[in-house]
């Protein structure tokens, strides 16, 4: 019973069972699942989702790459049919291969994703795919599935799948204690999903510019390496690859034009950062791999495992050698934000604080309000001492862009050094709600509010702590 619940937990919230059926034609059902759980309670809920993962999940704090796979995933968007919430894209720092939506256009994506694909079109076919899932509202359409096959409400199998995620163990048991057999009908009801997803995903991967043939490839990979595995990923768990899913991607990927995709310095940068930053290998370790790619041309883009290398010598403190190398990449891409963000790095490392500043500066009317440069340039400001220009900065963009956690813990840091106590404690508890710990930034704004003399900013401190006391309610309710 307990396998049985962890595989329903996990299929509803982030993946479907293999289609056995070779139907092209099948219908568009992107509707359906709007009877009962509406497109605005789906972003509720996935709000919700967004800010438990926060807090209990090893999301991956790293704005370059955090900005790369939001420029790609809003460009696979642009390109998709059907679009009726708002999509984030966010990666958590797991080498497990795997990528998964939930509702309200939430899509994780693990930084193992990026090691095992081998270009961009491999790599965006699997976030087509799960873009298709939102889309389609087939999450919304197997909870209310799910709900109705079991006799449960909707109120406690979401809440049931919400404290799944904060606590997997306690989400488990609240699942086995409402939930009786119905795999068949669970398995069957999803096959259709996961056929329909490969099959939109697909055409919003070539309406985006992409090569169809990445998905068959991509697929046809992970087929082969775990065909005769004990312990698949658990992408395959949730997305089953049996050989006519394989087929029928490379046969539509087919039916398009034959199209050359350069392949992708950033994602190449991106490849490269996670092996080195997020990945299991030590400095030391990384320099050694990525000598050898380099002695033995055992790149697609020299440039990229270059950068690997430059990584690497920073991590082991040896920073001129890797601004030699960091330098060269500048020179040939000079608005590139993989390197502008390791040029800021090398500079503070051997502080040398105002060229920084300058760059990024300059780096700032090409990318106005962009996070990576924002976050850079407020860190680079705060290293040289100057804590009114990072705060300035700071909250011009959070005016902007109110969900960066690190932006708002950045600021409360500077605020800090500037002996703002009350604006410090008020970033912190914008910090933490983010987090969903309301508790801990109620306290941090009753701080605030103790520190403040002026009526008209304790008006709104207080009516602040209204809302994250709403909030909290809120959740508690969802669960």
């Amino acid at each position: 019973m307990t396998r049985f619940a962890h595989f329903v937990l996990a299929g509803l919230l982030f993946g479907y069972a293999p289609l056995m059926s070779a139907n092209n034609q099948l219908p568009e059902i992107g509707t359906a699942g709007a009877s009962a759980l509406s497109i605005d309670k789906e972003i509720i809920y996935g709000n919700a989702y967004m800010r438990i993962i926060r807090a209990s999940s090893r999301m991956t704090n790293d704005p370059v790459l955090s900005e790369y796979v939001t420029e790609l995933g809003n460009h696979l968007v642009a390109k998709a049919d059907l679009v009726r919430t708002p999509f984030n894209f966010f990666l958590v720092t797991d080498n497990e291969i795997n990528a998964a939506a939930f509702l309200g256009g939430y899509v994780k994506i693990h930084t193992g994703l990026f090691l095992y694909a081998d270009t961009e079109s491999e790599f965006a076919s699997v976030i087509a795919h799960e873009i298709a899932h939102v889309t389609q509202r087939h999450i919304a359409r197997s909870i209310e599935n799910q709900a109705a096959a079991q006799n449960l409400s909707m109120a406690g199998m979401l809440g049931s799948l919400l404290l799944g995620i904060a606590n997997p163990v306690a989400g488990i048991a609240a699942l086995q204690a409402t939930m009786a057999a119905g795999v068949q009908n669970s398995i069957n009801y999803t096959r259709a999903n996961e056929f329909e997803a490969d099959r939109i995903g697909l055409r919003t991967l070539a309406n985006a510019g992409y090569d169809p043939i990445g998905m068959g490839n991509f697929f046809g990979k992970l087929s082969e390496k775990y065909r005769y595995a004990s312990k698949p990923p658990q992408m395959l768990i949730t997305h089953p690859l049996p050989e006519t899913r394989v087929s029928e991607a490379r046969a539509r990927a087919n039916q398009y034009p034959n199209r050359y995709v350069a392949p992708s310095l950033s994602f190449q940068f991106a490849k490269s950062r996670i092996i080195v930053r997020h990945g299991t290998l030590s400095p030391s370790e990384a320099l050694e791999h990525y000598n050898r790619v380099i002695k033995r041309k055992e790149y697609r883009i020299e440039d990229a495992a270059l950068y690997g290398k430059a990584l690497a010598l920073f991590g082991m403190g040896k920073y001129k050698e890797s601004k030699t190398i960091v330098d060269g990449l500048a020179t040939r891409h000079p608005d590139n934000l993989f390197v502008i963000d390791t040029q800021t790095d090398i500079d503070l490392a051997m502080k040398n604080y105002q060229p920084a500043i300058k760059r990024l500066q300059v780096a700032q009317t090409r990318y106005p309000n962009n996070q990576v440069i924002v976050l850079n340039l407020a860190h680079a400001f705060s290293e040289n001492g100057q804590f009114e220009e990072g705060a300035k900065l700071l909250d011009r963009y959070l005016r902007e862009r109110p969900n960066d956690a690190l932006a708002w813990g950045e600021l409360s840091r500077s605020q800090r050094r500037l002996k703002n106590m009350a604006a410090s404690h008020t970033a912190r508890a914008e910090y933490l709600s983010l987090h969903s710990d309301y508790r801990r930034a109620i306290d941090e704004l009753h701080s605030a509010y103790n520190l403040t003399e002026n009526n008209l900013e304790q008006a709104r401190i207080q009516a602040r702590i209204e809302q994250f006391k709403a909030a909290e309610q809120e959740l508690e309710s969802l669960n």
